[in-house]
């Protein structure tokens, strides 16, 4: 497992950059649609919810990130 944080200290808009900065594909979740897009194409503004943070979870897995739950985009990146 790698690095685990709480809602309670949310990522910066920064670390989400170099977070996008490190992948090459984003799986965006809003409500049951999961949309792939490339990670150059994704700006941190993408990846905030309704309630004007990220959306959570937000998990890494080599060169892929999911922001968002989503049952099926979670099993196909795990």
């Amino acid at each position: 497992m790698g690095e685990e944080r709480s809602t309670r200290a949310p990522l910066g808009e920064d670390e989400v950059r170099a977070l996008l900065a490190a992948v090459d594909e984003v799986v965006i979740v809003r409500g049951r649609r999961a949309e792939r897009r490339p990670a150059r194409e994704v700006a941190p503004g993408d990846l905030l919810g309704p309630t004007g943070k990220f959306r959570a979870p937000i998990v890494r897995r080599g060169r892929r990130l999911l922001v968002g739950f989503h049952p099926e985009a979670l099993a196909s990146l795990l």
